[in-house]
């Protein structure tokens, strides 16, 4: 299953702990959790605490708005604009720093099924059989279609082809997700 998105078009939904908003792109489900893998975008507006998902992994990547830090125990990490980053969903971390309104990228694995490696691409690749890939500027070509800024597809299953940069700033957020 190929699914073309549109960032504004997606559905917002409030945060688990209710202090900010996100945008589910796809949700993978599984019998016995909330879901196998999923990805999403939130809106960063003000610090505050990260949801906490037991045997979860997650990989969160800045889009857009002024750095910031994740802290939390023994995690002091700076997170910056396209520099994906990998945490344990059970770590009790907070954002500080959001001095402009911000988006994130977060994609989830269920620890024990499935891992994710987030990349920001400017070349042509060839995806794994899971995966999502966000266009972060510029055109790309990705199952035979166009995609501009803000927009891009999620797959399950099968591959959607190679995914081609269209314009000289093309840059491309890829998430691929590798099944146990």
């Amino acid at each position: 299953m190929i699914t073309p998105f549109q960032l504004g078009s997606l559905p917002v939904t409030r945060w688990k702990n209710g202090g900010g908003e996100t945008r589910e792109i796809i949700n993978i489900a599984s019998p016995d959790a909330a879901f196998l893998w999923r990805a999403s975008i939130a809106t960063l507006q003000s610090d505050g605490a990260f949801s906490l998902f037991d045997g979860v992994d997650r990989v969160i990547t800045l889009l857009t708005g002024a750095p910031l830090w994740l802290r939390g125990g023994e995690v002091n990490h700076r997170l910056m604009r396209w520099q994906p980053w990998a945490f344990a969903g059970e770590w009790p971390l907070a954002t500080e720093g959001i001095v402009t309104p911000g988006r994130d990228f977060n994609i989830m694995t269920q620890r024990s099924r499935a891992t994710a490696q987030v990349k920001v691409v400017t070349t042509a690749q060839t995806p794994a059989l899971n995966g999502v890939a966000f266009v972060l500027q510029g055109c790309w070509e990705m199952a035979g279609e166009r995609y501009p800024a803000e927009s891009g597809v999620c797959w399950q299953d099968q591959t959607p082809g190679g995914l081609v940069p269209q314009s000289p700033d093309a840059t491309l957020l890829l998430a691929e997700i590798t099944l146990r």
